[in-house]
């Protein structure tokens, strides 16, 4: 019983893995927007009512699809640390490596980085399940201040008055350990990197910026320092 029990889990698992590829190719073909179960099932000769035992609805393939694009950069982000970490790189050179490894895997992957931070898709709303896999990227940001914090080797960036109590909240909520002065810089560094990264996979960069690679990093750097990491590089 369980030998067959073990193969129709591997049957679920190839078939799901099919679904998704699937999926995948239509956004890249038609865009999140139009992905559609019924021609998924078609591609793949599947009957309708067969696909929706693995997804019930369009909104919880996109979901499967959004965590696993999550996990994804979350992963190259957490890779790069690593090894940044074996090699007893200075923070900052962390902060760095874990910038490109995010750039790399949206360049290599841009229909599914669009799907987490393009365009909302219409109708659809994120559940709970895509908040963990959401963070990974910036749960490797904090941890890189964390320590460069409590290793004493961390420059406070300037506060305004009006932010400090917003900065306080957020520390307390997932930045427990990284002082308020760098939590609400490092904010506004998380944003800025994946504007940056937005600019060039939309397109905004074109006839504008040709050596895009070398500006991400130099931005990467001054990212760095922004939060209070000392040395940051930038070659």
């Amino acid at each position: 019983m369980s030998t067959i029990r073990g193969a129709r889990e591997r049957a679920r698992i190839e078939v799901t893995a099919a679904i998704k590829d699937e999926a995948r190719k239509q956004l890249a073909e038609e865009g999140a927007p139009k992905l559609s179960l019924r021609a998924v099932a078609r591609e793949l000769g599947m009957v309708s009512s067969a696909l929706y035992r693995y997804f019930p609805s369009r909104d919880d393939l996109l979901t499967a699809l959004i965590v696993d694009a999550f996990d994804a950069i979350g992963a190259a982000a957490e890779r790069a640390v690593a090894e940044q970490a074996a090699g007893e790189a200075p923070p900052a050179e962390r902060w760095v490596a874990v910038s490109c490894a995010v750039r790399e895997w949206a360049l290599a992957h841009p229909h599914e980085y669009a799907l987490i931070y393009g365009s909302p898709v219409p109708g659809y709303i994120a559940p709970v399940d895509t908040v963990g896999p959401a963070a990974r990227v910036g749960l490797v940001l904090i941890d890189i201040v964390r320590g460069a914090y409590r290793a004493g080797d961390l420059t406070l960036p300037p506060l305004a008055d009006g932010l400090r109590a917003d900065a306080e909240r957020m520390a307390a909520d997932f930045a427990e350990g990284v002082p308020p002065e760098s939590v609400a810089a490092l904010v506004a560094a998380w944003a800025q990197l994946f504007g940056l990264i937005s600019f060039e996979l939309f397109g905004q960069f074109n006839q504008v910026v040709e050596e895009r690679e070398a500006l991400f990093r130099q931005t990467a750097g001054e990212l760095a320092r922004s939060v209070g990491l000392r040395d940051a590089v930038t070659a």
